[in-house]
């Protein structure tokens, strides 16, 4: 299981933390994903990390700005948002991918960022 949590409302220009704590399978094992979606979008791909290695990909739309990191101790994995546009305004999802397919999905938390 995934829960994310951390999403609320910020002015343009602030920071959020979104975490996502996991359970029910070996953290070690799996990279965990960020996703976004934007009402009337797709669903974006925001960053990605390796649990096991530490590797991260980060989306363009958001180099420079967002940070993903692990707790390997808890299991969890966070995802720093400083420099927040309102472009950012979406449900985040969090999700653990095992090899190419991600086979388990969090609830999604709302980030609204106000101009």
């Amino acid at each position: 299981q995934l829960q994310a949590s951390g999403g609320g409302l910020v002015q343009a220009g602030g920071s959020l933390r979104l975490s996502c704590a996991t359970s029910g399978f070996t953290f070690d094992d799996y990279a965990i994903g960020w996703f976004r979606q934007a009402p009337g979008k797709a669903r974006e791909g925001v960053s990605c990390i390796s649990a096991s290695n530490g590797r991260t990909y980060y989306a363009d739309s958001v180099k420079g700005r967002f940070t993903i990191s692990s707790d390997n101790a808890k299991n969890t994995v966070y995802l720093q948002m400083n420099s927040l546009k309102p472009e950012d305004t979406a449900i985040y999802y969090c999700a653990a991918r095992l090899g190419t397919r991600y086979n388990y999905w969090g609830q999604g938390t709302q980030v609204t960022v106000s101009s």
